[in-house]
């Protein structure tokens, strides 16, 4: 009852005013005023804690937040595992700051993805708190002090890069109370402001106003989206005050892994000669069917749950009347794809199903546009972190 509540909400929030007349009476006389109701109180909220004067708490260390407008799907969560290793790659050790909503998912698939690297994740609602606890434990170094940046990081020895050498704020944009050095806004491509309402008649925590705080924008399936709808997007960022650069992204699958192997590495062709059924509970299903599709399986069809649904009884039984149906209908083996988010929320629920599930990897990748590609987002993440930090000296 509760998931059925989330997903008729998810889809009312998706509702444009324009559609409303459409909708069954109930939910056009007494849902939606609710919503409404609740959405009106959440501006009012925010209109009065940004008149507010709050402290904000400075780290040793630069901030990077990664945050986004809007619920669910901009791929702040790839965003923060693309910098982390870019960071790793620079030689300096970052840590990463989560809240861990709802179980923890994307903390887990974080730090199952980046173990490999030298990234630290500290998870927790305070995370003023938690970065302090991190610090005191690993210590930090400055690596930001001069312009010979490059220099100056690869000559750290062992022991220095394990300290700390930056922090990484996931969804870090209404989380004021910490101070950062860049502010990272990400858009979804597909559905980048929804139907323009606040949380929960709509998807938007923040007015478009506040794009004016942004340093750097990457608009998220860009890959997806129409060039018409990519100019739309740019054109409202600078209508409303961003005079920064924009990145455009995609998340690019990469391979499978069974469910009970993680380590393994499958190649994607593997769906092209099979029935696939596509169970997620993200942000953004859309574009996990659009990326599906574009590997090619025979046929393949969708069940969503609402982000961060955790699966229980009931969605096994119904994942698995669903695979057995195709099963009958095509006479061919069904195969249950989910995205490594819903993996990592709960792989051990996922392996008592009575079929292979398998697990689509992929990573965020900078789409080269007009000469603005990885290399040159970060420059332009170093090059705000020195200046910012060079002037908080003198």
């Amino acid at each position: 009852m509760e998931e059925k509540a989330r997903q008729l909400i998810a889809r009312l929030a998706a509702t444009p005013d324009s559609a409303v007349p459409g909708l069954p009476f109930l939910h056009r006389a007494l849902t939606l005023p609710l919503l409404s109701a609740a959405s009106a109180a959440l501006r009012l909220s925010l209109l009065l804690s940004s008149s507010r004067l709050r402290p904000r708490r400075a780290l040793p260390v630069p901030v990077v937040s990664v945050g986004n407008l809007t619920w669910g799907g901009n791929g702040k969560t790839p965003m923060v595992e693309f910098l982390a290793r870019s960071f790793h790659r620079m030689g300096v050790s970052p840590l990463i700051l989560t809240r861990g909503y709802a179980g923890g998912d994307e903390s887990k698939m974080l730090r199952r993805r980046l173990s490999d690297t030298s990234a630290k994740i500290g998870v927790g609602a305070n995370r003023a708190a938690v970065a302090s606890s991190m610090l005191q434990k690993y210590g930090n170094i400055d690596h930001w002090d001069t312009s010979c940046t490059e220099k100056k990081i690869s000559s750290t020895s062992n022991l220095e890069s394990s300290k700390i050498g930056v922090a990484i704020l996931d969804d870090g944009m209404q989380h004021r109370s910490l101070l950062r050095e860049v502010e990272i806004v990400m858009v979804n491509g597909l559905t980048p402001w929804g139907n323009s309402h606040f949380i929960p008649r709509g998807p938007m925590r923040e007015s478009l106003r506040a794009l004016c705080r942004a340093d750097i924008v990457v608009i998220h399936h860009a890959d997806l989206a129409p060039e018409v709808q990519l100019t739309e997007i740019k054109s409202t960022v600078e209508d409303n005050g961003a005079k920064c650069p924009v990145f455009y992204s995609k998340l690019a699958p990469s391979h499978i892994f069974e469910v009970d192997q993680p380590l393994q590495r499958l190649p994607l062709s593997i769906l092209n000669d099979k029935i696939v059924l596509c169970v997620s509970a993200i942000g953004c299903p859309d574009a996990f069917l659009r990326t599906v599709g574009e590997i090619g399986p025979i046929k393949f069809e969708r069940l969503d749950f609402s982000d961060h649904h955790f699966f229980d009884a009931h969605d096994l039984e119904l994942i698995q009347q669903r695979v057995r149906d195709l099963v009958d209908q095509y006479n061919k083996e069904a195969i249950v794809l989910v995205t490594e988010k819903d993996y990592d929320r709960d792989p051990e629920v996922l392996r008592t199903l009575d079929a292979k599930v398998w697990v689509l990897s992929s990573s965020l990748q900078i789409m080269p546009h007009k000469e603005q590609g990885e290399d040159e987002l970060m420059r332009e993440v170093k090059e705000i972190i020195i200046t910012v930090t060079r002037h908080a000296k003198y």
